[in-house]
């Protein structure tokens, strides 16, 4: 992948509230006799891969995506830019590593309007748009300059009908359909009394085999259900529409799950996600593509098919030359790797008291290697006495498992499980996918890896640099210092 260094240009203009009350535009970039097709943006809340049937997961039902798969692209290596919701949706967003959107790194932050965001651009360029539900966020988007336009535009509290009915003749669309699901607390043994088989399921080797892991595994799957119900609700209303074909359906989920060393942490099981697209006849159907996706590439390509220019800051790539191919497997040779990253998900730390959890990662066909900036400090928050109201480890949600751990930590039986989760790492991590898919033996120390670990450290870090990461750079770090703008008060 090849990666373009971009600094606050001429797209960025301080001219006040103006057009898009954003003070920035995008021009057309083809002919006026191109019809833009309809855009539906549909993301889950805490849904991480591989947890799909067309996957071959054999518990959790999502025809849904299994059909917009078989009836478009399946994607095996997609990956978010921040294992974390805010900083996640913000690269959806305006196409940029987080990293390079200042307080906009961290979770309940903000957004600050001086990002080019693609809904507004596209709605500026004659599209209907909204959303429904969780679109970005959580945080308070008002302190970044919003006042009475929002990101995803237009919020319909009845969903994607009243959307529609809301829309005027002619135009074409695009709209955020976001959900809670299937994001914790759940409802203890729903996935079983749903009629899942809990002896199927597949535990992730970082985890132990207990009846309370696969009971919350299940819950999740109930959630991951929900979601794909209500995605399969619109396609129907998009079908019934007669605007199924002309619609570009996208499915996907903000992160991995959350469960110990998934959310809120950068391996496969934390930043790893589902991603299929379906485009009617504008692309061969059945296609399985393993290229390296990230969220950042999402802007530029509704931007490019809506037929728009591309903002100079974006740092992702436009999607549309693998969609409009007819390859499967990898289409573009130079997407072979991925890098992403996590800053602050939740004061967790006691010194500094509202530090987070600084980490980059890169990904490859054959490894993925971690960059820990402060080792010193502990991954899911400190055992006992955060400042954040779950207190203990809370950069990890509560629940079954996490609890699990916690309670059995003594057992020598679980307390490798424990480690796993909760302790302390070191300042690298470099685990080799085909040998270790779950990502559980850290072969950085060994001495058969040193070139290997030498080669893709500098890669990463070159990478960073040339995304402007202020961690690659001799300048200020201030992702720490940035508010916490949750909607409850810290525990002092």
């Amino acid at each position: 992948m090849k990666t373009r260094v971009y600094g606050r240009r001429e797209f960025i203009k301080t001219i006040g509230i103006g057009s898009l009350a954003l003070g920035y535009s995008c021009k057309p970039r083809i002919s006026k006799t191109h019809v833009p097709p309809n855009i539906l943006f549909c993301i889950a809340d805490d849904w991480g891969w591989p947890h799909a049937g067309v996957y071959g997961d054999p518990v959790v039902l999502t025809p849904s995506f299994d059909r917009i798969a078989q009836e478009g692209i399946l994607f095996d290596h997609a990956f978010v830019s921040s294992p974390s919701c805010t900083p996640s949706r913000n690269a959806i967003l305006t196409g940029q590593y987080h990293w390079r959107l200042e307080e906009g790194a961290n979770l309940w932050s903000t957004l600050d309007i001086r990002f080019p965001v693609f809904p507004l651009l596209i709605e500026e360029a004659g599209y209907h748009v909204g959303h429904w539900r969780k679109c970005w966020g959580p945080g308070d988007i008002k302190a970044g300059g919003y006042a009475e336009k929002y990101p995803g535009g237009k919020r319909y509290p009845e969903g994607f009908v009243q959307f529609l009915d809301d829309r005027p003749e002619g135009k074409p669309f695009c709209f955020w359909l976001g959900s809670s699901d299937p994001h914790r607390p759940y409802e203890p043994g729903s996935g079983k009394a749903s009629g899942l088989d809990l002896a199927q399921i597949r535990v992730p080797e970082f985890f132990p085999d207990s009846p309370e892991v696969r009971s919350d595994i299940a819950d999740y799957y109930f959630e991951v259900q929900r979601f794909d119900s209500d995605c399969g609700a619109a396609i129907a209303l998009l079908e019934k529409e007669g605007e199924l074909e002309n619609t570009i359906i996208v499915m996907t989920g903000d992160h991995g799950m959350p469960f110990p060393r998934c959310k809120s942490n950068i391996y496969d099981w934390g930043a790893r996600v589902p991603l299929a697209l379906r485009w009617g006849e504008r692309i061969k159907a059945g296609r399985r593509v393993t290229d390296f996706i990230s969220f950042v590439d999402f802007a530029p390509t509704f931007l490019e098919i809506a037929g728009l220019e591309i903002p100079n800051q974006v740092s992702g790539r436009s999607l549309l030359s693998i969609l409009e191919s007819d390859q499967t497997g990898r289409v573009e040779k130079s997407r072979d790797f991925v890098i992403f990253g996590k800053e602050r998900h939740v004061p967790a730390q006691k010194s500094p008291e509202m530090g987070g959890y600084p980490c980059r990662g890169i990904r490859t066909d054959s490894f993925l290697y971690i960059r820990n900036f402060a080792p010193e400090r502990w991954p899911a928050g400190v055992p006992e006495g955060a400042t954040h109201p779950i207190r203990r480890f809370a950069d990890c949600d509560d629940g079954p498992t996490k609890l699990f751990l916690m309670d059995h930590r003594e057992d020598q039986e679980i307390e490798r499980y424990f480690k796993l989760a909760f302790a302390k790492r070191p300042a690298e991590e470099l685990y080799e996918i085909k040998k270790d898919p779950d990502q559980v033996n850290n072969v950085a120390r060994d001495p058969d890896y040193s070139r290997i670990r030498s080669e893709i450290s500098t890669r990463l870090m070159n990478e960073l640099k040339a995304t402007s990461d202020p961690r690659a750079s001799d300048g200020p770090v201030l992702f720490d210092e940035y508010p916490y703008r949750a909607a409850y008060k810290l525990n002092q």
